[in-house]
Formats: C-alpha cells, structure tokens, sequence
C-alpha cells in the first residue's frame, strides 16, 4: 500500500495536474483511488456530481480507470466513462454530457512507466496550483472517505456509472468547424502508438486529404519512441515519409501520447516549432476576427508577437501550463492561445477554449487548403528568428523550484530590467532572449535561446551556462542542447 505520508508522494502533486511514476510508492490502483476520492470531496464542495472519466494508451491505464471509477462512484459522483481516449475527448464529453467534473487517466507525453490525472473543475477548467493542494491534503486526511457525505438528490444517492462512446460526436465537432478550400492537403499523420492513432486518420478524411499514417495503430509497448512532439528525434520517419517521392505530402503532423499537443514538419521534412504555428494560426484568426486577444506562454518565439501586432490583435504572455492558460483565456474572453510545447486552444465562435491537438491540426489544414502557397513559403513570409529547440536539464523535482528562484535573482541583479519573471526568468537581449524555468512535469529544467543570428543565439546560451554552471544539482549534460 502507498504511504500517502511519504514526502516523495507529494511530488506527483505537480502545479496543474498530477504525475509521477507507476510504483509501489507514488502511483498505483490504491493511491490513484485515494487521489480521486480526494477529489470527488473537491467536487461535492463546488455542488458538482457528474464526471467524465477516460484513461490513455498505458499498460496501467485500464486499472487505474477502475480505480478511479470506483472512488468517484462510492463518493455519490455520476460517472460517465468514456474509456480509452484522448484528453480533448474528456474535454469535449463534458459539453456533450454535461458535465462540469472530469477525470483524465494520464501522463501524457512523459515516458512509458508514467502515469497520472488532469481533473477538472468545470468546461474548459482544469484544476489550477490552490485546488492542487487542496486535493492533495484531502488525499493524506485520515478516514477521508468517512468525513465526506456523498451527495444527495431526489433522496437517493447518486451511485451510477454509465459506459458511453464520445468520439463520433467529437470527430463530427472537429470536421463541422472546418471550412476546406479548393486545394486538399496531403498529409502525414504520425500518432506514435498512443490513442490519437484510433480516429485522427477518419477526421482527415472526412476533410477531404490524401491521408498516410506512422504509427497509428496503438501499442502499449511503444516499440518505436514515446509520442512527443518536442523530441526533434521522434520525427525522423515522418520527415522519410513525408519527403519519399510516391508521398510528396504537404505536412507532417505529429500527436503526443494523450492527444492534446501537435507537432509539424514541412513538406520538405523541416521541423516546424509550434510556436511559429501559432503565429500562422493568429494571422488566420486575425483575417477574419481583427482586435482578437491572443495567448501565448513564455516559451514563445517573439514571432508570435509580432504577427499579433502587425495584423491588429491583441497580445498577452501567460505562464506555461495548460490550466493558466485556460484560465487566462477565460479571464480575458480570449478567442486563441499556445503554447512553444505545441498545446493549441481554440475558444471564441471557433471551438470550446480547450486544448485539442486533433482540432489545432485540422485548423493549420485548413488554412492550407486556402493558402494556394507550402507552408514553407508561408511560413518563410514571417518574421525570421533563429531559435533553439526545447532543451532539457536534469534537474531534482525537489530542488528545481528552488534552484530556479535563486538564478532568478541573480539575472536580476545582472540584467536590471529586462527579466519577466512570471514563470522562471525570460531575459531580453537587444538581440533577442533567452529562459530558464522549471519543467512542471518532470524533474528538469526548461531552457530556450532565439536571437537575430545564430552566433547572438550562442552568445545567450553561454551566459546561460555560466548562471547555471555553480549548481551541483543541475545536470552538465543538456538534452536537445544546440
């Protein structure tokens, strides 16, 4: 049994959902049980007794469901379980089965041997840091279940728990919202054996594409890599397959492990950061919707601003994670916002305000098959900045926040004025930036560089590598290093 007391139970407690390894001593049938029992308390204090409940492409994921099923029922909670799936589906089948309560069984694009839980709060809302904590007191609470009186209505307690199938009314959702022009895309579809492999080849031929797919088929074993759009390594067969000469796609579009990030290559094989596609997609929302507020988290290129500005929008940095950023979309009545980690929500008259991979796709086709130009030529019109890939550094979840603050303020005092410290510290050069934060998600830390030219690039890396250098807890070794 999981000692919920353990100080290394508290570290799949992350910032906006919940994730940590598949054991004895951090995620497992029992402690995912007591996790949702935690929240099924949350919910009942918010007077919300449906939920949505679905689970990823993970050996685990199954049980973990059942788990979690039978806490949410116990707890009174009307449970509407749509199995394996993909997050945006849990998101969707809230609006469909209107329920404001939802479990996501996942990890999302963390490696095999993980798993976890997104929970939401109402449509579109995801827990945020506060309702985190909150869960997690109730999960270590003794006699938990007890203290809690499972709701009532009509005089009988609401103990159901009802199978259902979302995903022709999710695909129908997608494919109604996208308005082709004369020219159909070809495209390659790449879903790493995770659970996007299932339907994303039916929405794409429904809009009308020549479709090939790479790996579509799920696999729990995940023999090829673990789906991840922001591993540069991942994408080496989609680039063979979108450049073979019997293909000749347009795109390449690639879907983490639970379906709500995108990763694209161009059709000459070339890896397309997504920030540069959410500067492709606020040009298209600005055509049509001048004035629009737009979303986009620190780790964006300054592309992304740039492009909201010359074309009359409105922009407004968030911190990463795809909570703040709903909440922020929320607060300001946005109609677009993204992430650099390829999260993409569409809200306004074009879609729920969620974050949906599948959608953000069909979207960025769309716009193609109106261009009547490659993307390449599109994308090659922007602004032009050279930019580093996602770089990982090893880091301890323990020490990372803390490690994190203390470079904060020494970029600070070095460079007075020109840090934005909303999450970790972006600098701004007088040729262009560079950011250090702590990864949410795993124990890492999250660095970015872009500038004018590559030599400037560098030039912001080493200083990045000096500030980082004293720390013995931060690895020497950088992953995706340039």
């Amino acid at each position: 049994m999981t000692n919920l007391y353990d100080g290394g139970f508290k570290s799949v407690f992350r910032e906006y959902d919940i994730r940590g390894r598949v054991s004895s001593n951090e995620l497992n049938e029992d402690s995912v049980y007591r996790i949702v029992e935690a929240y099924a308390r949350f919910l009942q204090e918010k007077n919300i007794d449906r939920a949505v409940l679905g689970y990823d492409n993970r050996e685990c994921s199954p049980g973990f469901s059942g788990a979690a099923a039978s806490a949410l029922v116990s707890m009174g909670i009307h449970v509407i379980d749509i199995g394996l799936c993909v997050t945006p589906t849990v998101y969707y089948a809230q609006y469909l089965y209107k329920c404001e309560g939802a479990v996501m069984i996942t990890a999302s694009h963390n490696p095999n041997g993980w798993s976890g839980l997104k929970l939401s709060k109402g449509y579109s809302k995801t827990l945020e840091p506060d309702d985190i904590r909150k869960v997690f007191d109730y999960t270590i609470q003794p006699n938990a279940k007890s203290g809690a009186k499972p709701i009532e209505k009509s005089g009988e307690l609401l103990r159901t728990h009802t199978e259902a199938n979302a995903w022709p009314s999710y695909i129908d959702a997608i494919v109604t919202r996208i308005k082709m022009g004369p020219y159909k895309p070809r495209v390659v579809l790449d879903a790493g054996n995770g659970g996007a492999g299932l339907f994303v080849y039916e929405i794409f031929q429904q809009l009308g594409c020549v479709t090939f797919q790479l790996n579509c088929d799920p696999d729990i074993d995940y023999p090829h890599y673990f789906p991840n759009p922001s591993d540069v390594g991942s994408r080496k067969r989609m680039k063979e397959m979108v450049t073979h000469p019997y293909i000749h796609a347009d795109v390449g579009l690639s879907f983490d492990g639970d379906g709500d990030r995108l990763g694209v290559v161009n059709e000459n094989g070339d890896d397309i950061w997504s920030d540069t596609i959410l500067a492709v997609l606020s040009k298209q929302l600005l055509q049509k919707k001048p004035n629009a507020t737009i979303v986009y988290d620190v780790k964006c290129s300054q592309v992304v601003q740039d492009i909201i500005t010359q074309n009359s929008g409105v922009p407004v940095m968030c911190k990463t994670g795809h909570s703040y950023i709903k909440a922020k979309m929320h607060e300001l009545g946005a109609d677009l916002a993204g992430e650099r980690s390829g999260h993409f929500f569409f809200g306004g008259d074009d879609y729920y305000g969620f974050d949906d991979a599948l959608f953000a796709a069909a979207k960025l086709v769309e716009y193609l098959s109106h261009a009547g130009k490659s993307i390449s030529k599109i994308i090659k019109d922007l602004p032009q900045y050279v930019t580093s890939p996602e770089i990982k550094a090893h880091c301890p979840d323990e020490e990372k926040y803390l490690v994190i603050d203390e470079i904060v303020n020494v970029l600070k005092k070095e460079y007075p004025g020109k840090v934005n410290d909303i999450n970790g510290a972006r600098v701004q050069f007088d040729y262009g930036w560079g950011l250090i934060r702590a990864s949410s998600n795993l124990p890492e830390l999250v660095l970015i560089f872009e500038a004018d030219t590559a030599e400037h690039m560098m030039q912001i890396r080493s200083v990045f590598r000096r500030v980082t250098e004293p720390y013995q807890s931060i690895a020497k070794e950088w992953e995706n290093d340039v």
